[in-house]
């Protein structure tokens, strides 16, 4: 594809807003979303000759005016030339939050989190990209894969016979939450027929409040944050805005034991946002926030009554942090 237009965002990384303002255009809220490379969720693979291919991406969230989910190929050459190859939704759908693994000279295209209408549930996602015609083609697996999986990783194996799949984000269905992927998973490059690993039977539940709504956690944190940096006006909007949301004054002090249980453990450094661990008799505890959810897996095994314990406390906490009935429910 030639489109100048394009290649200049390529080279800019201009978002959809800003390139809209630079092209004086009346806005993407009257036209649709605005063509861009300012991108979440692409992959970059480097060629060992300098050139660098990018696969898909989404611009923005789903509340945007520009939010657009890409299945595009960007080719950009050392000498900052570039290449642009589009595809028709039916051979290559919009693709987003997908691993790309180099075998010699084909891409490995695997999963996706993509638009809620197109998810396929209980399939994974696995296309080829011929890196010398550029062509793509579905590729129809077999065995037992990991279903609708995106943010994972993939790991060529050392024979080069395989990819192993692990993390990321499952989605299991319209009325259900996203779930961690806590297993680990092989695509056999011979035959495309996929290996589950693992099968780990680790206690998972989730957090909600019954009505649905989004809850206030970060909110809470927030709060706390701008009380602990002594920010008084700041602080004071936010309690004000939270007491109007939650229906009463918010308990900051609770926010700070939410994930201690009356239960021996020590608390684990705080690695990734929004994700929080506790070690119980050596077993780590993981609590991982969302705007609806709070999922907790427990890495190993604990006794029954420990985790009834850990489970009554925390749905506790949160319905008194929420001002609303909690439901707790397995995973």
């Amino acid at each position: 594809m030639d489109n100048k237009v394009w290649e200049w965002l390529i080279r800019s990384r201009k978002s959809a807003y800003h390139a809209t303002q630079a092209l004086s255009d009346p806005g993407s809220s009257n036209e649709g979303p605005t063509w861009c490379f300012d991108r979440m969720g692409q992959t970059a693979t480097e060629l060992p000759d300098g050139r660098t291919i990018y696969i898909g991406g989404e611009h923005e969230d789903d509340y945007d005016p520009d939010f657009y989910i890409y299945n595009d190929v960007i080719v950009i050459h050392p000498g900052e030339s570039v290449e642009i190859y589009g595809y028709p939704e039916h051979i290559f759908p919009p693709t987003d939050f997908h691993t790309s693994t180099l075998i010699d000279n084909t891409i490995v295209i695997i999963g996706s989190l993509g638009y809620r209408e197109k998810r396929s549930i209980g399939d994974t996602q696995v296309y080829l990209l011929d890196l010398a015609s550029f062509e793509i083609q579905e590729v129809k697996t077999t065995g037992t894969s990991p279903g609708w999986i995106h943010q994972h990783t993939a790991m060529l194996t050392d024979n080069r016979e395989s990819i192993k799949i692990a993390k990321g984000i499952l989605y299991l269905g319209e009325n259900r939450s996203l779930i961690e992927n806590i297993d680990d998973w092989k695509l056999n490059l011979r035959d495309w027929r996929w290996e589950r690993l693992t099968e780990r039977k680790w206690t998972r539940w989730e957090l909600k409040r019954r009505d649905h709504g989004p809850n206030h956690l970060w909110n809470v944190r927030q709060a706390l944050f701008d009380r602990n940096m002594n920010w008084e006006d700041t602080y004071k909007e936010s309690i004000k805005r939270l007491t109007i949301e939650i229906g009463k004054e918010p308990d900051l002090d609770l926010i700070n034991v939410l994930y201690s249980p009356d239960v021996p453990h020590s608390q684990m450094p705080q690695q990734e946002y929004n994700v929080f661990r506790i070690s119980v008799d050596g077993v780590i505890v993981r609590y991982v926030e969302d705007l609806y959810s709070v999922q907790v897996t427990v890495e190993g095994n604990l006794p029954e009554d420990v985790i009834e314990k850990i489970k009554s406390d925390v749905l506790e906490k949160f319905s008194l942090l929420e001002n609303s009935t909690c439901d707790l429910e397995m995973i």
